[in-house]
C-alpha cells in the first residue's frame, strides 16, 4: 500500500466574461468550462464591477463595447478601486491604434472578433501563466522580492532578505505583512492612509482581515522600533481613520 497522500486537484481559474451578446457569452462560457475553467458572465459593466468588488477572479475577458459603459472606462474604474485582475480585451475593431491603447492602459492581451475558441483558450492560459509568475515574485500584495531597500524611522528595510537593519548594527527578520505595511506607508509620505486602504494594499482586495488585526501588526512594529530606541514621531496614528508616515512633517494629522 502506498504511503503517499492523494493530491488535491488544482482549483479551476475563474474567468469573468464581460460580454453583452447573450449567445456569444454563452458559447464562450461553454468552451472555457470544457477547457477546465469556471466562468461568470456579466452582460453589463456595472454588473462586472459589482461582482469583482465582492469576488476574486483570475482573469477578465472584457468586450470593449458594452451597453452602459466602454470596456476601457470600466478597466480604469477597476484599477482606481484597487481591483487588479489580468484583462484580455475583446473587440471587433481592427484598428491598430485601439489595440495599442488597450495594451498601454495595462491590458495583458487583446483578441479581435471573430476568433477561434482554441486561440482564445491559448491566450487565456498564457496570461494566467504570466500572472502566476508575477505572483511568485510577491512577498505581499504590494511588495516584490526585487523592491528596493528603503529607510523607515531610522532603520533600513531590505525586502529581498525580509530584514530590518538598525543603527546599532543588529539585523532582525521581519514578517511579510509588517514589511508590506511599512512599504506602503513609505510609498505614501505625508498621506493619511485609512485602515481599509492599507489592508487592501497589503493583503489584497478581497482579504478577510479586520482592522484590529492590522493594528496588532502595527503594534508589533512599534514595539520593535521602541526597543531599539528609535523615534517614531513620524509614524503616527490618525484616530478613527488609520495611519500616517510623515518624515518631512508636512501634516499635523495624528498624535
Amino acid at each position: 500500500m502506498s504511503d503517499l497522500l492523494p493530491t488535491r486537484p488544482s482549483p479551476k481559474p475563474l474567468i469573468v466574461v464581460v460580454e453583452d451578446e447573450p449567445d456569444l457569452a454563452s458559447l464562450i462560457g461553454q468552451h472555457l468550462e470544457r477547457a477546465g475553467m469556471r466562468v461568470q458572465v456579466c452582460n453589463r459593466a456595472a454588473h462586472a464591477f459589482k461582482f469583482l468588488q465582492r469576488n476574486f477572479a483570475n482573469l477578465i475577458l472584457m468586450d470593449l463595447v458594452l451597453p452602459d459603459k466602454g470596456g476601457f472606462e470600466l478597466y480604469e474604474e477597476l484599477k482606481a478601486a484597487n481591483i487588479n485582475v489580468p484583462v484580455i480585451f475583446v473587440t471587433a475593431n481592427l484598428e491598430e491604434g485601439s489595440k495599442v491603447h488597450g495594451l498601454e492602459q495595462g491590458g495583458d492581451d487583446y483578441i479581435t472578433k471573430p476568433f477561434s475558441y482554441a486561440e482564445l483558450t491559448a491566450r487565456i492560459k498564457a496570461v494566467l501563466r504570466r500572472a502566476d509568475y508575477k505572483e511568485d515574485l510577491n512577498l505581499t500584495r504590494n511588495v516584490k522580492v526585487n523592491t528596493e531597500p528603503f529607510d523607515f524611522c531610522g532603520a533600513r528595510i531590505t525586502p529581498v532578505r525580509l530584514e530590518i537593519a538598525f543603527p546599532d548594527g543588529e539585523t532582525i527578520p521581519i514578517g511579510r505583512k509588517e514589511l508590506g505595511i511599512l512599504s506602503y506607508l513609505n510609498d505614501h509620505h505625508g498621506e493619511v492612509i485609512t485602515r481599509k486602504a492599507l489592508i487592501h494594499s497589503v493583503w489584497g482586495q478581497h482579504a478577510d482581515v479586520r482592522s484590529r488585526s492590522l493594528d496588532q501588526y502595527v503594534v508589533k512594529v512599534r514595539d520593535l522600533f521602541k526597543k531599539k530606541g528609535l523615534d517614531l514621531a513620524d509614524f503616527r496614528t490618525v484616530h478613527g481613520i488609520g495611519y500616517i508616515f510623515d518624515p518631512k512633517r508636512v501634516s499635523k494629522k495624528g498624535v
